[in-house]
């Protein structure tokens, strides 16, 4: 569960977040919607413990949150089973396990690539999978789809929601009504400071 209440967060005195709350219960889905610099990335920060409000408390009871952003963040020196053997045990014995998981989003040829040789589209299915291996309670999308076509935003939408277990709590950033909608998620849209 996340609770969030009344927080505020200022950038060089700009109030980005003004008494915002925002509560997440176990296994729901929600998806954050507004115009650019309105704060939502902010509040995903916030949510994963990696900023603190200016004012206002976080509550987070998350065992075990991933996060995956615009960009891929996947490890260049890594094969794309390698990426998501990391947040596994790391071992020759758990590769298996990781190229299962790519498998599951249409990434069984593409085990033994290094980040340079995939597509954008690709990179980010690595670290979709590398967040689900990790088994996560709680994850944060932050427009994981952005800057692929429509086609492959349809298409990477459809293999996640397959791949996602029932139960995970998800709070997703999108410009993407259709994306929130197809993962299930309850769309807050940001109005004064907040999202409701």
């Amino acid at each position: 569960m996340l609770d969030i209440c009344d927080v505020s967060v200022f950038y060089d005195q700009r109030s980005v977040l003004k008494n915002c709350r925002l509560h997440l219960a176990a296994g729901e889905r929600l998806a954050l919607m507004g115009p650019s610099g309105c704060g939502k990335t902010t509040l995903l920060r916030l949510a994963l413990g990696l900023q603190m409000p200016d004012s206002g408390t976080v509550r987070s009871r998350f065992q075990r949150p991933a996060a995956v952003f615009q960009e891929a963040r996947l490890l260049p020196w890594r094969t794309a089973a390698e990426n998501v053997n990391a947040v596994l045990n790391d071992t020759r014995e758990t590769l298996d396990e990781a190229e299962r998981w790519l498998s599951r989003l249409s990434l069984a040829d593409a085990c033994r690539l290094y980040p340079s040789e995939l597509s954008g589209g690709m990179q980010q299915r690595v670290s979709l999978a590398r967040a689900l291996a990790f088994q996560p309670d709680f994850l944060v999308l932050d427009e994981p789809f952005h800057g692929l076509d429509e086609a492959l935003q349809a298409h990477t939408v459809e293999l996640l929601l397959h791949a996602l277990p029932h139960d995970l709590s998800i709070l997703m950033v999108t410009h993407n009504e259709q994306e929130a909608v197809a993962l299930g998620c309850r769309i807050l849209r940001y109005h004064e400071g907040s999202f409701c």
